[in-house]
Parts: structure tokens; C-alpha cells; sequence
């Protein structure tokens, strides 16, 4: 790239951004002419992998925390909502009381 904006007498910052046109045809002979893909190419599309499994990664990350939010929710609900009161209920017989009421 450098090399064609400086052939060009243009610079290579000017190249590529007012002349988008221009690069993506560049790099499209280069592709077709040695059958190789440019290194910043490569490098851009390995980053790109990188990066869509670390979005992945994170979108399932942030579903199982929603999940457990909810999940957490809904026993404090219950909890709050089902307090025993216990003179209304007789605890089972396999729950040992740590303070037996009475002694």
C-alpha cells in the first residue's frame, strides 16, 4: 500500500481514506494475481475471529448471569412470601431444632 501511494505521488493516508475505492482494487489484484491474502488482511480476519468468540463468550456470560439474577429473584420472592410461622406449622420429623422452643 505504501509502496502504490508513493508510485501514485499521493500519501498514503490520502489513499486510504479518499480513495477507499482505489485500495480495496488494489488488494483485490493482489489477491487474485499471487493467490495470497496481505498480511494486514490476515492479521485483521484472525482479530476478527478473535474477537466475535470473545463476544460469544461474553453474550453467554451475560445470559447465565441473568439467569441466575432471575433464579435469585424468584427464591427471594418465596422466601419473603412464605415465611413459616412456626406455631402454624410442625417441624418434620428428620429437622432437629438448634433451639428448642419450650427449654
Amino acid at each position: 500500500m505504501v509502496a502504490l501511494a508513493a508510485e501514485a505521488g499521493v500519501h498514503r493516508m490520502a489513499l486510504q481514506k479518499r480513495h477507499a475505492d482505489l485500495k480495496e482494487e488494489f488488494y483485490a489484484r493482489v489477491r487474485t494475481e499471487t493467490h495470497q491474502t496481505p498480511e494486514v488482511e490476515r492479521r485483521l480476519r484472525k482479530e476478527l475471529v478473535r474477537l466475535k468468540g470473545a463476544l460469544k463468550d461474553s453474550r453467554a456470560a451475560e445470559a447465565a448471569s441473568r439467569h441466575r439474577a432471575e433464579q435469585m429473584a424468584l427464591a427471594a420472592a418465596v422466601l419473603i412470601l412464605r415465611q413459616p410461622d412456626s406455631q402454624d406449622q410442625p417441624v418434620p420429623d428428620n429437622v432437629i431444632p438448634l433451639h428448642p422452643s419450650g427449654n
